[in-house]
């Protein structure tokens, strides 16, 4: 982990998983709320300390896409904003049509 006084990078990580878990559609199993959890927390405090926190909302929703596009299955909101002090989370969904996106079937 990084040294930040800021929140700390699986504090951070579980406070997306949980507002990305809520609104995902379908509900997401253990294994895979496992898998977000890891990939946000790797998002959040990379091996080799890079990324800056000014890309920080840029590379976690590029993480959420990489794992919904990994399923196919899967769809959820993306991060709006990301308190990195507290850890609180705001989450939006995006759509081209201002709608939530569709699991199966499209817009």
């Amino acid at each position: 982990m990084t040294g930040h006084p800021t929140f700390a990078a699986t504090g951070r990580a579980d406070a997306v998983t949980k507002a990305y878990v809520d609104q995902a559609k379908p509900p997401l199993t253990q294994e895979l709320v496992e898998r977000v959890r890891k990939a946000l927390a790797e998002t959040l405090d990379p091996p080799d300390g890079t990324g800056s926190e000014g890309d920080l909302l840029g590379r976690l929703n590029a993480a959420l896409d990489a794992f919904e596009s990994e399923l196919r299955s899967i769809v959820g909101p993306r991060v709006a904003s990301l308190d990195t002090a507290t850890g609180a989370v705001t989450m939006e969904h995006r759509s081209e049509a201002g709608q939530p996106l569709r699991a199966f079937g499209g817009q």
